[in-house]
């Protein structure tokens, strides 16, 4: 199992999400859509060749945005990666992805 973790500004919260529990990601046991999200405030400044969601290139930009994480099964999250870059406002959304070990998994 992995944990996705990403960042997501407010307003796209939720399609997002739903995207990638459609593909799977969120279920844990007998249960689906689990998720775990905290609003923050986020800042970039985009670069010469960058195409921003939003700001301006060369300036500092503050967003109110999402940290979202859930789990995903081993053999899901290929496919639940390439549907958060496929629809996330951002041009390189930021993201991690941890691998779960469990006690089954220990010697």
């Amino acid at each position: 199992m992995y944990r996705l973790s990403f960042y997501v500004p407010a307003s796209h919260l939720e399609p997002v999400k739903q995207s990638l529990f459609e593909q799977g990601a969120g279920r844990f046991g007998d249960y689906d859509s689990c998720a775990w999200q905290v609003l923050g405030e986020g800042q970039f400044r985009p670069l010469a060749g960058s195409e921003p969601y939003l700001g301006h290139i060369g300036q500092v930009q503050h967003i109110a945005e999402y940290k979202v994480e859930m789990v995903c099964a081993d053999h899901l999250i290929k496919t639940v990666v390439q549907t958060l870059l496929a629809c996330h406002p951002y041009q390189q959304p930021a993201y991690e992805v941890y691998k779960i070990v469990t006690t089954d998994d220990l010697p």
